[in-house]
C-alpha cells in the first residue's frame, strides 16, 4: 500500500469528524490510537435507549435511533478488537426491542424532523422487513461477534441471521445493487458459523455481472457499485468475483486519493454537512480496505 497516510491525516484534521479522526488514529496511528477515545467519540451519537442516531449515518441527521446508526456503531466496535465494550451488548438489546417478528429490521424508523435527511430514509415503511438494513447491521455485528462473546450469543443476532438467510434463499429476481452488496457481505460474515451461506453466495453470485459493476437504480446517472463494494476484504465472497476485477479495483481505489489527502464518494448527499462527513468516512474506509488487501 503506497497511499500517503500523512496527507490523509491532514485531510481528516482539516475536515473530518472527531469520530473519523479517532478511528484513523486507532487503525493507523502505529500504537498511538486509543480505543477508549474512539468509544467516547461514537458515544456522542448514542441515545438512552442504547441505539444510535444524530447523524452517525451522515444522510440521516435526525436524533432518533436507527438501523443505519447501528451499522456504523458496530463498525467502531469491530475497530477496537480484541477489546470489547458493554455498548455492543446494549445495542443488541435495542435491536431486539425494535425488531420485527423474527428478528428482521425495517429500512428505517420514523423521525420527527425530516430536515437534512435523505428521502429514502424518511419515506421508509417502519412495518416492512428490509433485507438491506437487516443484512448490513447483522453482517457487522457478526464481525464484532468474532471477538465479543456477548454479541455472538445474543438472541437478536441469532434471529436476525436466520431471517437474512431465509430471505436470501428466496431471492429470485435481480435485487437492488445496494441490497445485493449488503446481502453478499452478510453471507461473507456468516460463512464461518452458518454452512448454508456458501451455497447462498453462489445463488447471489448469479446476479453479479462478470466485472462486478452494477448501476444503482434511483441514484445518479453514473452511480455504480464496484467489486470492492460487494467484497471489501478477502473472504468467501471473493469466489463470486473475478480476481482480475478485484486487483484492478484495488489499484483504482489507491489512485483515488485526492490532492488534499482524502477520498470522496460518487453519490449525492442531502446536506452540506453530510457531503463532507462522507469524505471523512470514505477516507478511513479506503485505507482500511487497502490495508486489508495488502
Amino acid at each position: 500500500m503506497t497511499v500517503n497516510l500523512a496527507a490523509a491525516a491532514s485531510f481528516l484534521a482539516t475536515h473530518g469528524r472527531v469520530l473519523d479522526r479517532r478511528r484513523f488514529e486507532l487503525l493507523f496511528g502505529e500504537g498511538e490510537g486509543d480505543a477508549e477515545a474512539v468509544l467516547s467519540a461514537v458515544a456522542a451519537y448514542r441515545n438512552a435507549d442504547g441505539g444510535y442516531g444524530w447523524g452517525l449515518e451522515p444522510d440521516l441527521r435526525a436524533p432518533e435511533s436507527q438501523p443505519g446508526g447501528a451499522l456504523h456503531a458496530f463498525e467502531v466496535f469491530e475497530d477496537i478488537a480484541p477489546k470489547t465494550t458493554p455498548l455492543s451488548l446494549e445495542l443488541c438489546d435495542w435491536l431486539e426491542s425494535v425488531s420485527l417478528p423474527g428478528g428482521g429490521l425495517p429500512f428505517a424508523f420514523p423521525v420527527a424532523d425530516r430536515a437534512g435527511n435523505a428521502p429514502f430514509w424518511t419515506d421508509a415503511d417502519p412495518t416492512k422487513f428490509s433485507l438491506q438494513s437487516t443484512a448490513f447491521v447483522a453482517s457487522t455485528a457478526l464481525r464484532v461477534a468474532a471477538h465479543d462473546k456477548a454479541v455472538a450469543e445474543h438472541p437478536w443476532l441469532t434471529a436476525a441471521v436466520s431471517t437474512c438467510l431465509d430471505a436470501i434463499s428466496r431471492v429470485e429476481e435481480q435485487p437492488h445493487a445496494i441490497e445485493l452488496s449488503f446481502a453478499i457481505r452478510f453471507l461473507d460474515a456468516a460463512h464461518a458459523t452458518r454452512p448454508e451461506a456458501d451455497e447462498l453466495l453462489d445463488h447471489l453470485g448469479k446476479f453479479l455481472p462478470p466485472d462486478g459493476i452494477l448501476h444503482v437504480a434511483g441514484g445518479g446517472e453514473d452511480e455504480v457499485l464496484r467489486p470492492l463494494d460487494f467484497s471489501p476484504i478477502p473472504g468467501p465472497s471473493r469466489k463470486v468475483l473475478d480476481p482480475a476485477a478485484i486487483a484492478a479495483e484495488l489499484e483504482r481505489l489507491e489512485s483515488q486519493q485526492l490532492e488534499d489527502g482524502g477520498w470522496t464518494v460518487d453519490f449525492g448527499s442531502f446536506s452540506p454537512a453530510a457531503s463532507l462527513e462522507w469524505r471523512g468516512y470514505a477516507t478511513v474506509r479506503a485505507i482500511s480496505v487497502l490495508r486489508a488487501n495488502s
